[in-house]
């Protein structure tokens, strides 16, 4: 389907010798009689089109303009437009001007060279395809690098917590467990980034708004970005809004979009440096500005930084540690909401300036946003939990830190074992990986919810995967929630005590 020429030669008889043409020489060619048609085939995909230059009128050049301005990065629509002999027309003009990869061939077409023309596109076209083919490959193997990580994290951070609810008031462990707290922060960071760079440009990310503060966002930003700046003794000055702004955004994108610009100009900023963060209203736009007086940038290099992987120099010229990909998330994030990031800088040595605007205010919303933590068990019974993990690190360690918070948890390491263990005693929760071998999370979930009194078990998903695709899967197989690892404790123990609390109001109706 898409090594065809599509032939567009509504009047006279050049489409159908066009095709005949095409055919002898084993062309794969298909005729649109119609606009319409061409438009679905275009749909369908193509090698190329080709097409007259009386057929330009309007409907037809605004078509293939669309289609061009419309295509994916590694694809570069060929055009083959047959002209009178001789002519340079307005329509022509406009062609060249507006419709990309065209080629012109004056009429009379000689066959030979119509046919060699037609031959050496297609092979350019396949080298599009191979570029397209190897991007899909590297989406798949981010997002496979992505979860594989994502799995040792996960007893990693569990272990941390358990070293902090075990050893509360040890100075030594405290240093220990806060260096590896702060590490697995910045592997999961570097993980979340590099899946979404993945999701971008395959089009899988989607905006989940919801209402929350600006405050908390900048609280949320802070923590992540205090560490490293600490280390340099830079001082962060924040310069924010006196009155609450309520904001609907997507959080865990907006929090990117800052920490990212953020850490960018703590990592810039030399020893003892500051950075001021100010934000406020403009109109009906949310504008923050992030200051430093770092090493700026010079004019040639601001068009760059916003590329994706891009990687700044230092001031010896070296280049900066990172993935090269922060910024340019931020931008993306940022456009998605329907804002803008820029860049400005008076050149080397006199620090940078990024301006986020983000037109999502919503002052006039007087609803306050979700808690995130809340109690669960508050009636004294101990909710019994089920771990089902082949990880039995991840599995042995969640099921620690949920006994010494108050669950009654205990673990299994198969979707079998699992089946086996709802059967003989159905649980309050189910937390359960879904990449196991044999029996994987999702054959099991729908097995335990046709078991008689499942609907009223909490059944969440833990896994690696967080894209698009698998929270649609592990909902239709009859999840309650989607978990990527590595996951808060916090996050389980919100979600337990909501369904309590709806529980507790079932049972006294």
């Amino acid at each position: 389907m898409e090594a065809r020429i599509l032939i567009y030669a509504p009047t006279g008889q050049d489409a159908p010798l066009a095709a005949k043409v095409l055919a002898m020489a084993a062309i794969d060619s298909h005729v649109c009689v119609t606009l319409k048609d061409l438009e679905q085939q275009l749909a369908l995909g193509a090698g190329a089109v080709l097409t007259v230059e009386e057929a330009l009128a309007p409907g037809a050049y605004q078509l293939l303009q669309s289609c061009v301005a419309s295509q994916p990065d590694w694809s570069d629509l060929p055009i083959i437009l047959l002209t009178h002999n001789g002519a340079d027309s307005p329509s022509v003009r406009q062609a060249v001007t507006g419709l990309g990869n065209l080629s012109l061939m004056e009429r009379p077409v000689r066959t030979l060279t119509l046919i060699t023309a037609l031959h050496a596109t297609l092979r350019a076209r396949n080298k599009q395809y191979q570029a397209r083919e190897a991007a899909r490959r590297k989406d798949e193997f981010l997002a496979s690098l992505g979860h594989e990580l994502r799995n040792p994290l996960a007893p990693i951070r569990t272990s941390v917590s358990l070293l902090a609810h075990l050893y509360p008031n040890a100075a030594p462990v405290t240093r220990i467990r806060d260096m590896v707290e702060r590490q697995v922060r910045l592997l999961t960071r570097l993980v979340d980034d590099l899946l979404d760079v993945a999701r971008i440009t395959s089009g899988k990310i989607r905006l989940q708004k919801q209402l929350v503060s600006l405050a908390s966002v900048m609280s949320h930003v802070s923590e992540l970005c205090l560490q490293a700046a600490d280390d340099k003794r830079i001082h962060i000055a924040w310069q924010l809004p006196p009155n609450e702004v309520m904001l609907n955004i997507d959080y865990a994108r907006v929090v990117q979009i800052y920490a990212n610009i953020l850490s960018n100009a703590v990592k810039f900023t030399p020893q003892g440096g500051h950075v001021v963060v100010r934000a406020g209203i403009d109109g009906h736009e949310l504008l923050v500005n992030i200051r430093d007086n770092g090493i700026g940038l010079d004019a040639e290099t601001i068009p760059r930084i916003f590329r994706m992987f891009e990687q700044s120099k230092t001031v010896n010229g070296q280049f900066s540690s990172g993935l090269g990909i922060g910024l340019s998330l931020s931008r993306e994030f940022a456009e998605m909401h329907g804002g803008t990031v820029e860049a400005y800088s008076e050149g080397p040595g006199k620090g940078s300036e990024f301006v986020i605007r983000l037109p999502v205010l919503d002052s006039g919303d007087s609803r306050q946003p979700v808690p995130l933590t809340q109690e669960a068990g508050t009636d004294g019974h101990k909710m019994q939990v089920l771990v089902v993990d082949d990880n039995q690190d991840a599995a042995d360690s969640l099921t620690a830190l949920l006994e010494i918070d108050g669950f009654d948890a205990y673990a299994v390491y198969d979707g079998a074992a699992a089946i086996i263990a709802v059967e003989k005693q159905a649980p309050d929760m189910v937390i359960m990986d879904l990449g196991m071998p044999g029996m994987d999370g999702y054959e099991t979930a729908r097995a335990i919810r046709q078991m008689p009194g499942a609907e009223r078990i909490l059944l969440l998903a833990l896994t690696g995967w967080g894209q698009g695709d698998a929270r649609r899967r592990t909902m239709e197989a009859g999840f309650d929630h989607h978990l990527v690892k590595p996951v808060e404790l916090e996050q389980i123990v919100r979600l337990a005590g909501a369904r309590h609390n709806r529980d507790q109001v079932q049972a006294a109706r």
